[in-house]
C-alpha cells in the first residue's frame, strides 16, 4: 500500500467524522460562503507576478517536520510582499499536520488566490473548502477516476471555485474535463519518489493549451523557473524549499529576485 493509498483511506473516514459535527448547512453559513472567490488564473497570468504558488507546510510523511512553528500571519503575508502570485495552504491533519485554521488564518490577512491543499475524495470537502475561505481546489488524478473528477470539479464551479488538477503522467490527461481551470505536473515518481522537472518539460506540449499549466513540486533552482517558463509554464508550486528555511517569506522573496535577475541577464544577452 502506498502513502497515497493510506491518505485516501483514512480521508473517507475522516470526511465521515466531519460530516456529522459540521453538516453542509452549517458550512453554508460562513462568512466565506457567498463572497467571490479570487481567480488563480487570473494571478498566474499577471505580468507584474512571479507565478510563484507559495506554499504554507509544517509537515510532510515522507520529510517529518519542516517547519512546525511557522506562523500563519507571517509567512502568507511574508509570500504576498515577496511578490508570490497565490498561496498553497495545507489542511490534512494527519499527514501534513495542517488545519482548516491555518487556511481560515490566510484568508484573513491576503487577498490573493488561495488553494486548498488536500485529497479531495467526497463532495462535502468541497463545500468545507468554500466555508473556510478557499479560492481553489486540487483533484489529484492519481486518487479519482475520470466520472469523479468531473462530478468534483462541477460542483466547485458551481460554487464560485477554480480547480486545480494534478497529473503525473500523460495517461491522466485523459481525465480532463471542461471543468478543470489549471492542469500541474507533479515532478514526483509516485514509484520511487525520485523528483524531476524533466517530467513538466516532457508533458507541457501533451497538455491543451486553453487550460493554465504549472509545475509542482521539486523546484528548489531559480533557474529552473526561468526554465520551465521558457517552455511555456504559467506557474510554478514551491513549498518545501521556502518553508525548510528559518524564514520562509525571505527565502521567498530571494528566490523571486534571483529569478528576475537570470531573466534580465538572458534578455540583455540576447539584445
Amino acid at each position: 500500500m502506498t502513502i497515497l493509498d493510506k491518505i485516501v483511506r483514512h480521508k473517507i473516514g475522516e470526511v465521515e467524522d466531519r460530516k456529522e459535527l459540521f453538516p453542509v448547512k452549517l458550512l453554508e453559513k460562513s462568512i466565506h460562503y457567498t463572497t467571490p472567490a479570487v481567480s488563480l488564473k487570473k494571478y498566474l497570468l499577471r505580468e507584474d507576478k512571479s507565478g510563484i504558488i507559495a506554499e504554507f507546510k509544517r509537515h510532510s510523511p515522507s520529510k517529518g517536520d519542516i517547519n512546525p512553528f511557522a506562523k500563519v500571519e507571517e509567512v502568507t503575508i511574508g509570500y504576498m510582499q515577496a511578490g508570490a502570485s497565490a498561496l498553497s495552504v495545507l489542511t490534512d491533519k494527519e499527514f501534513f499536520k495542517g488545519t482548516s485554521d491555518d487556511l481560515k488564518e490566510a484568508r484573513k490577512f491576503n487577498f490573493c488566490p488561495i488553494l486548498r491543499k488536500d485529497f479531495i475524495i467526497d463532495p462535502y470537502q468541497i463545500f468545507e473548502a468554500r466555508s473556510i475561505g478557499a479560492d481553489v481546489i486540487l483533484l489529484i488524478a492519481e486518487c479519482l477516476d475520470a466520472k469523479q473528477i468531473k462530478v468534483l470539479a462541477g460542483l466547485a464551479k458551481s460554487l464560485g471555485l477554480e480547480v486545480l488538477m494534478e497529473i503525473h503522467s500523460e495517461e491522466q490527461l485523459a481525465k480532463l474535463c471542461p471543468e478543470i481551470d489549471v492542469v500541474g505536473v507533479n515532478n514526483r515518481n509516485l514509484k520511487d519518489f525520485t523528483v524531476s522537472i524533466q517530467t513538466s518539460i516532457e508533458l507541457f506540449d501533451k497538455i491543451p493549451a486553453d487550460f493554465v499549466r504549472i509545475s509542482e513540486s521539486g523546484i528548489s533552482d531559480p533557474n529552473a523557473i526561468v526554465k520551465l517558463r521558457q517552455v511555456g509554464f504559467d506557474g510554478f508550486l514551491i513549498g518545501e524549499n521556502f518553508m525548510k528555511t528559518p524564514d520562509p517569506a525571505l527565502a521567498c522573496r530571494l528566490f523571486i529576485e534571483r529569478v528576475k535577475t537570470i531573466e534580465d541577464m538572458l534578455e540583455n544577452a540576447i539584445a
